[in-house]
């Protein structure tokens, strides 16, 4: 469902884009090219800020945001998800936050007031908030990163959990394109 929100701003969605339809899409939300939203997702930019303002939330190209993720922000902070990044099945992306390029955010994880470095990989049930992960880190499954003194234990990305985020992004484009061509059929 593609719907305004309350200031009626309406999401803005790439013609080359997939919306499941039972994803829920409000507000003012970029959707790029080549961008697969699942079953369920859920995408609300409807908060504004004490003046009455708000930031979108961007989804960049070729990114996947697969079945029952949220994505929100408080108070009309921004949000911003890279090109060719994953984020997994139920996971929640709260704003303020900005995940980077070729990042991969596995199953269940919760990132809150953080920034995501480019190629970095945050692993299945962690949660990240209030710190900059830099570029080409690994958090493992499990991890609960509360502030960047927490975040200086952990070591960058294996090569092998690159070449995963990079078959999730890929396989997702190729879905695009697939239910893109079966919606046709209807």
């Amino acid at each position: 469902m593609i719907r305004k929100n309350p200031s009626g701003d309406l999401p803005v969605i790439h013609e080359s884009a997939f919306v499941d339809p039972t994803a829920i899409i409000c507000g003012k939300v970029i959707v790029h090219e080549n961008v697969f939203i699942g079953p369920y997702a859920v995408i609300r930019a409807d908060e504004v800020t004490a003046a009455g303002g708000m930031e979108p939330i961007i989804i960049g190209a070729n990114s996947n945001i697969q079945d029952g993720v949220v994505i929100h922000s408080k108070s009309g902070a921004a949000v911003t998800i890279g090109e060719h990044s994953s984020i997994a099945h139920r996971s929640i992306v709260h704003g303020p936050c900005k995940v980077g390029d070729r990042v991969f955010i596995g199953f269940n994880s919760v990132l809150f007031n953080c920034e995501i470095g480019a190629g970095s990989v945050v692993r299945h049930n962690s949660v990240v908030e209030g710190c900059h992960v830099p570029e080409g880190f690994h958090i493992p499954s499990t991890t609960n990163i509360h502030n960047d003194a927490e975040l200086a234990k952990i070591k960058p990305v294996p090569v092998d959990m690159t070449a995963f985020s990079e078959d999730v992004a890929r396989t997702n484009v190729d879905l695009v394109r697939g239910y893109k061509r079966l919606a046709n059929e209807f």
